[in-house]
């Protein structure tokens, strides 16, 4: 798959998921929102690793930086 996600998307995604896994392990969130915040959180660093986006593609986004 061609890449679609820019370093800074990435970078805001893995934010976003050590905020999410926080609030579960400090038990701010908990039940049936923690599970769904923590399997956010994993597909948003899974994302980041791959750089793409599933939900990027339909919608034509790209955050990747144009190649000279």
């Amino acid at each position: 798959m061609k890449k679609n996600m820019g370093s800074t998307d990435k970078f805001i995604r893995w934010v976003l998921a050590a905020i999410m896994v926080g609030l579960f392990l400090t038990h701010v969130v908990e039940g049936a929102w923690g599970v769904v915040m923590l399997v956010l959180a994993a597909i948003f660093i899974l994302t980041s690793l791959v750089s793409v986006c599933p939900l990027y593609i339909p919608f034509g986004i790209n955050t990747c930086k144009k190649s000279a």
